[in-house]
């Protein structure tokens, strides 16, 4: 009997979730597919035709790579420029 209930409870908990899931994937919710589109002044209707948020989120998406591209860059900028200080620095005592 008490198998037989916990089994019931079970099978109404999965349907619960599964209902659920249904419902996020209709909105879109759960499998929305990021979209990575860049805009300029030839598809400047496209950009105004976006909601607010997707703006906001596309321009946040672009600064934050734009910032990871930076710091790569400056990284690659400083260690070059430590070889070069390294190798006029040796070279200075090599004079000597």
């Amino acid at each position: 009997m008490l198998f037989n209930l916990m089994i019931i409870l079970f099978l109404i908990l999965i349907f619960f979730f599964l209902i659920r899931f249904l419902k996020l994937v209709s909105k879109k919710k759960v499998f929305k597919v990021k979209k990575l589109i860049t805009f300029n002044k030839n598809n400047l209707q496209n950009w105004m035709n976006l909601s607010k948020k997707e703006r906001y989120n596309l321009s946040k998406q672009e600064s934050i790579s734009y910032l990871d591209k930076r710091k790569l860059l400056l990284d690659e900028i400083r260690r070059e420029y430590k070889k070069i200080s390294r190798g006029e620095f040796e070279g200075n005592i090599k004079d000597k």
